[in-house]
């Protein structure tokens, strides 16, 4: 039987089909249950949910009722973890993390653990880091990031709290702090990256079944630069979802507390509320402002009726992609192993990945086949994919199909040693 795709968008017109066949695309609201979203639901063997992960709970749900199977490319949340039950009593397949990170990241991770105890040794440290990012000939902004989506959801993951495990203690950085805790970290010669813890690493040293870790951390890579940048815009309060009823265009002057809307005011109250460690990193981010229009008399474009939604417009504006740009998917794991004779080495898997300006991006690319091959895999009846609840690519049955058939496509981890005692 020959699959057809349906793709749902909130806006019709922004999603086209690229002349593939029995490709259709809808408009679909799914930011409550309604009729439409629930009939179209219940029509079809499979949904992918790639929408904002606050809305798969709704969508699962609808899908536990009519017994649909789901694939998403988002963390298992507690939301979605506490429907397990329901789905395997439904006899659905609710299967999740199958992106580039989450995903990947799994695939490579689960590999080189296995391989290691199959040896009789340990993994003692365990580094994960991953960025989507311009490649660094179009990392040309005071950000050194750009958007393929909405910058929403890129700015909320720098505002997340971070836990991990630090030489077998459990470390906890508030999301008020995160940013400052970037630091510079080397995955390949010629890059200039940051840092910084991602969410919760603690429950991977299980999921991994690495208990013999003293080590676990999973976190991001940005270019220097853009989490001093990034706090500066939380310091000022641009990153609040919080409603503000005083929302109006001429929005900079209320939303930091500046006495009038002059640059010098504006300027001033910047420099009181950030705490810039030298003249030179003052300059830097206030020159960034300025490009973003912080200080402009133009009027903003006020969007949600609070401050994050409202900068994401402006952003949108001045950090999209351009025709001819390419984005760079980078992805390392960095494994410190210690062998049955006591000795350690540190081996590392690094994942570089460029986009086609004329093709697909490279995250594109690595969220798109992975979450593709997955799926498919599960609708041809895969064995290790037809275990009704919630799942996760955190065992060697999962993630072996998924990346063997992604390596067929090109996509692939270049494996090293780079330490020996």
């Amino acid at each position: 039987m020959e699959a057809q795709l349906v793709l749902g968008n909130g806006r019709c017109e922004n999603y086209h089909t690229g002349g593939l066949p029995r490709t259709t695309a809808i408009t679909l609201d799914v930011s409550s249950v309604n009729s439409e979203l629930e009939s179209q639901i219940a029509a079809h063997n499979l949904i992918i949910s790639l929408i904002p992960y606050v809305y798969h709970t709704t969508i699962i749900k609808i899908a536990i009722k009519h017994k649909v199977n789901v694939v998403t490319t988002s963390y298992i949340s507690d939301a979605i973890r506490e429907l397990d039950a329901r789905a395997r009593e439904a006899g659905i397949v609710v299967l999740n993390e199958v992106g580039v990170d989450p995903g990947v990241d799994h695939l490579y991770a689960v590999k080189k653990i296995g391989e290691v105890h199959a040896k009789g040794g340990k993994v003692k440290d365990f580094y994960s880091y991953c960025g989507g990012l311009p490649a660094p000939e179009h990392a040309d902004n005071p950000l050194g990031f750009k958007f393929s989506w909405s910058p929403r959801g890129a700015l909320l993951s720098q505002c997340n709290s971070a836990r991990f495990l630090s030489e077998y203690k459990e470390i906890e950085i508030s999301n008020k702090q995160l940013m400052g805790a970037a630091k510079p970290y080397c995955v390949l010669d010629g890059y200039h990256f940051v840092a910084y813890p991602n969410r919760n690493s603690i429950p991977f040293r299980e999921f991994y079944a690495i208990p013999e870790a003293d080590t676990v951390i999973r976190g991001s890579l940005r270019y220097q630069g853009n989490p001093t940048f990034v706090k500066a815009l939380m310091d000022l309060g641009w990153l609040d979802t919080e409603p503000k009823d005083w929302l109006k265009p001429e929005v900079s002057q209320k939303a930091i507390g500046a006495e009038d809307t002059t640059e010098s005011a504006l300027v001033s109250r910047v420099q009181e509320l950030c705490h810039f460690p030298n003249e030179a990193e003052s300059e830097r981010i206030l020159n960034g402002l300025r490009w973003i229009g912080i200080f402009s008399a133009e009027q903003a474009t006020v969007r949600g009726e609070n401050l994050l939604d409202t900068l994401c417009a402006q952003l949108e504006k001045k950090m999209s992609y351009q025709p001819g740009e390419r984005d760079l998917v980078m992805l390392q794991h960095k494994f410190v192993v210690e062998w049955q004779d006591g000795t350690k080495e540190t081996y590392t898997s690094t994942l570089e990945l460029y986009g086609d300006p004329k093709g697909y991006s490279a995250m594109a690319k690595s969220v798109g086949m992975t979450c593709g091959i997955a799926t498919q895999l599960l609708l041809d009846g895969h064995e290790a994919f037809q275990t009704p609840g919630v799942l996760a690519p955190y065992t060697k049955e999962i993630c072996d199909p998924i990346r063997e058939r992604l390596e067929q496509e090109g996509i692939k981890i270049v494996k090293k040693l780079v330490s020996k005692p």
